[in-house]
């Protein structure tokens, strides 16, 4: 009897995903525990595995949105793989009844007459490559027969070819996932250009609600600082070829500022706290949060505990979190639970902004662009490299004073490094 393969729990607040992509092709052979699907929530992209080993039937188009504990494939141990080309050319197998009738519509041969350039453009903008007029050697479809059709197809007025023309206009279509979406041209006028439409992902309207959260139900105020990176710069260029031989992980500076920060939080806890109703909850644990940019949308991994790791540590969590955010492959846990953030916009070249608060928490730390400008050290007009570092923070848990103690504190430690080391 073939095995139900269902979309796991993803956490309390996590009720439905969306499949984005399918591992495996109906008809092709998974192991236990093979990842088979690859399902986006609101906050991080997921992997289905195998429930058993055996011959994957898919139940579920890409793009359909589905609920936990719903069945999205089976999987039948006495079941005998197809080749590719059988599974291409033959009908999948009927679900069961009781399966939601999503069953996957087969593929075509036409895969075989696409290079692959041509093949990833069609993928991307769901083309119908049985429309295409192919050019290339032995009636293959190149990348300039997909790029002729999409720009024949998008013409004002023009109807799709191989279609009737219609006497009304055509109705856009409707938004699908990114990456599964035909661009959708709706000129107003003969002097417009063409308009994409496509629908915002669960991520992106995740990361839209969480920051219109934020600015209306905090006090936020933003206070700023700047910091002498000269000493912090000295040690990391004199030390880093043996920290990298030592601990296999580059130093970089946001070890430094996460072990700084913590050394602040503890003396200032109320930016390391959050709101609970009318109750002010503590933490005596620091959760870090370091907000990541993907092209999916920003996210914001936690390392749980920084407080009791080491710098090797630190960059080698940052490092892990980093690459599993980027390639999707973050663990929900992973993006919960933390007690402050650190984003750092000087890689993209902020020089100053406004960081939002990420609630629950009450604060957020802002490094930019270290950029070298003339500053009076003793009397004296020297070039330095120089960072604005900025603290949004709740005003209805901190005051200003605190805010400016804090950052100040921060600014101290970051310019001696060695008081982070002595705990000065």
């Amino acid at each position: 009897m073939p095995t139900n393969v269902q979309v796991p729990g993803m956490g309390e607040s996590i009720n439905e995903a969306v499949l984005v992509k399918w591992h495996k092709q109906t008809g092709e052979a998974v192991g236990l525990d093979e990842p088979v699907a690859e399902l986006e929530t609101d906050k991080a992209n997921v992997d289905v595995p195998s429930t058993a080993a055996g011959v994957l039937t898919q139940r579920v188009t890409v793009g359909t949105k589905v609920k936990i504990g719903e069945v999205i494939a089976t999987v039948d141990a006495n079941g005998q793989a197809t080749t590719k080309a059988q599974t291409t050319t033959s009908a999948p197998p009927k679900p069961e009844a009781s399966a939601p009738d999503r069953a996957v519509a087969p593929e075509t041969s036409r895969d075989e007459k696409l290079s692959s350039a041509a093949k990833r453009m069609v993928e991307e903008h769901n083309l119908d490559a049985t429309k295409i007029s192919p050019t290339g050697p032995g009636n293959r479809i190149t990348k300039e027969d997909v790029v002729n059709f999409m720009d024949d197809t998008n013409k004002p007025g023009a109807s799709a070819p191989g279609s009737s023309p219609s006497k009304t206009q055509t109705k856009p279509a409707t938004d699908v996932y990114p990456g599964q979406a035909k661009a959708i041209i709706a000129p107003t006028s003969t002097t417009d250009g063409p308009v994409r439409k496509v629908a915002m992902s669960k991520i992106r309207k995740k990361i839209a609600e969480t920051l219109v959260k934020s600015q209306q139900s905090t006090a936020t105020l933003t206070t700023f600082n700047e910091i002498d990176m000269s000493n912090l710069m000295a040690i990391r260029t004199k030390f880093k070829e043996q920290f990298e031989k030592k601990h296999g992980v580059g130093l970089g500076f946001m070890s430094f500022f996460a072990k700084a920060a913590c050394q602040a939080l503890r003396e200032w806890e109320r930016v390391n706290a959050s709101i609970d109703g009318d109750d002010i909850v503590y933490h005596d644990y620091v959760h870090l949060g370091i907000a990541v940019s993907t092209d999916r949308g920003l996210a914001v991994p936690v390392l749980r505990n920084v407080h009791t790791l080491s710098f090797a540590q630190i960059e080698s969590e940052i490092k892990r979190l980093a690459t599993a955010t980027r390639d999707g492959k973050l663990q929900i846990s992973e993006l919960s639970g933390g007690t402050f953030t650190i984003t750092n916009g000087g890689v993209f070249g902020s020089l100053m902004a406004t960081p939002i608060i990420n609630p629950p928490q009450v604060a957020i730390l802002g490094m930019h662009a270290i950029k070298e400008r003339p500053v009076a050290i003793n009397g004296q007009v020297v070039v330095r490299p120089m960072m604005y570092v900025a603290l949004s923070y709740d005003h209805r848990m901190i005051d200003g004073k605190e805010s400016v103690q804090f950052l100040v504190r921060l600014k101290e430690l970051i310019e001696d490094p060695q008081r982070l080391m002595l705990d000065v």
